[in-house]
């Protein structure tokens, strides 16, 4: 079985890493149906929100059966892996890792078992307590939930999905239903879960709903997914979002919800800006109208003589063509992406090394020369590959270019699922626009406003989080050292070598100064 790295969604120059979403999670339930295959082409369509590694988890009714591995979807599983998964429901998971390494032991789904039975499950998001669910785990005992694996010299699990299953696993005189509605309300953060046992699905949303999850109907079944476009590719009827707060229990007596707390929205502005699919629908708006309609206000806030308005493909494309609209100027594509490149393996030599972002983008020439550019794109983080992008676009002739951004400037660190650079490396921090600007190499620069952008989503800005951009939070965070992406590492010998080991794991494993560093 081939083990790619398996990251090439973002990267147009080498080295840039552009913002990473926590996961995809798939959930079926269909007797009669394949469905090992349904979720594959589920989380084939969700690949977008994690590229690291891929599990599905089956059952059978009396077992179940987990396969994962490191690397794309298409990579792990293959006809004769996906054959043997048999049975009526199954859970699926696309992994990018943003608490925990990125090593095997962290794939999803998680395998745990219990007293009646075992549990796989499969979350998107951030928990921001693990320092207190790690305590919990360990209170638990050797006999109620230990983190512990058959893997011997390997690394051991440290995800906050990981202590999640071992407090779900730590109540022998409970149902899995029962053992949920007891530990959901204590979980902190973003979380979107599908989980099951040998006989029914589960699927919760964190009580701020932070990130997406959705219900569809099959024809004999349910499906519950990260989003909409992965219940049209298999075929599904989109019925509604899972609530914020709500459990959702699906088996052969049908489906039945509880609630495990008061939902308080604050869905993720940034799912709008870049991380859903375009062709996914949030909080019933579509994302790529809202990605047109931030491109038509930042148009109307940032206006600018120019010839054409270009993307960067393709993330910028929604964007420039509401701007385009709006302005009045033609619309063009000035570059040409290689769709086929991703994190390659082979390294390149220095000459092609140099060369950067060419090997993903090439100008059309003819388009750009002697042209006044708008350079349209949804995000500037470190801004290498924008600095790249400009440089380019003069040496094809371009007279002039603009770079017109239609999200707020990324000064906050995200803490419910999104990877993004440290506040040291976000280029908005320190500088001010026209610093940016000069820095990039452009004529001007110009964000969109926080106000224009929460008003393209229609969703009102009370129920959005915005913490990256404004750095407001919408969940009480711990102190600063118990947060960060390995706070958990080295939880396994912690736990074992002593009665304190939590307590000095949580002295300084985490982003001390994540919110402090500029």
């Amino acid at each position: 079985m081939p083990r790619g790295d398996g990251r090439l969604n973002h990267d147009l120059f080498p080295g840039e890493k552009g913002p990473q979403d926590a996961c995809g999670v798939f959930g079926v339930w269909a007797p009669g149906e394949e469905v090992a295959k349904l979720t594959y082409f589920g989380l084939y369509a969700l690949q977008h929100r994690g590229t690291e590694s891929a599990g599905i988890a089956v059952s059978n009714g009396s077992q179940i059966l987990v396969f994962k591995d490191m690397g794309l979807v298409s990579q792990v599983f293959d006809e004769a892996t996906l054959g043997s998964l048999r049975g009526h429901m199954a859970v699926g998971h696309a992994r990018y890792s943003t608490t925990g390494s990125s090593v095997w032991e962290n794939a999803q789904p998680t395998f745990r078992a219990t007293a009646t039975g075992s549990i796989a499950l499969g979350h998107n998001g951030n928990l921001t307590n693990t320092g207190e669910l790690a305590r919990m785990v360990a209170e638990q005992g050797p006999d109620r939930g230990e983190l512990n694996y058959p893997y011997q010299g390997r690394i051991e699990a440290t995800s906050d999905t990981d202590l999640l299953a071992s407090l779900l696993a730590g109540h022998p005189d409970l149902s899995l239903e029962e053992a949920a509605m007891q530990v959901l309300p204590k979980l902190r953060g973003a979380f979107s879960l599908v989980f099951m046992d040998e006989g029914t699905l589960y699927a919760a949303r964190d009580p701020q709903g932070i990130r997406p999850l959705v219900l569809g109907r099959l024809e004999r079944g349910w499906v519950a997914a990260s989003e909409t476009a992965a219940l049209d590719i298999v075929g599904a009827s989109f019925i509604r979002e899972i609530e914020p707060g709500e459990l959702v229990a699906i088996d052969e007596h049908g489906l039945r919800t509880q609630r495990f707390a008061e939902a308080a929205p604050k869905g993720c502005v940034f799912e709008y800006v870049y991380l859903a699919r375009p062709d996914t629908a949030i909080a019933g708006r579509g994302v790529h109208a809202a990605r047109v309609e931030m491109g038509r206000r930042l148009a109307m806030e940032a206006p600018v003589e120019a010839d054409l308005v270009m993307p960067t493909p393709e993330s910028g494309t929604p964007a420039a063509i509401g701007y385009a609209e709006e302005s009045g100027i033609p619309f063009g594509q000035g570059l040409v992406k290689n769709s086929y490149v991703g994190r390659t393996f082979i390294q390149p030599s220095q000459t092609i090394r140099q060369l950067g972002i060419r090997l993903k983008l090439n100008p059309l020439r003819e388009v750009i020369a002697g042209k006044r550019l708008v350079v349209v794109d949804d995000s500037i983080v470190r801004g290498n590959t924008q600095r790249a992008l400009v440089r380019m676009l003069r040496e094809a002739g371009a007279a002039e270019v603009h770079v017109r951004i239609s999200s707020p400037p990324v000064k906050w660190p995200c803490f419910f699922g999104i990877d993004f650079a440290t506040r040291a490396e976000l280029i908005a921090n320190g500088l001010s626009v026209d610093e940016i600007a000069k820095s990039l190499g452009a004529d001007s620069l110009a964000y969109i406003s926080i106000d224009a952008m929460v008003e393209a989503t229609t969703i009102p800005k009370d129920n959005l989080c915005r913490a990256c951009f404004d750095g407001i939070y919408p969940i009480e965070l711990p102190d600063p050292e118990r947060l960060g992406k390995h706070l958990l590492e080295g939880l396994e010998q912690s736990v074992r070598s002593d009665a304190d080991g939590v307590q000095s794991l949580l002295g300084g494993a985490g982003a001390e100064d994540a919110l402090r560093r500029p």
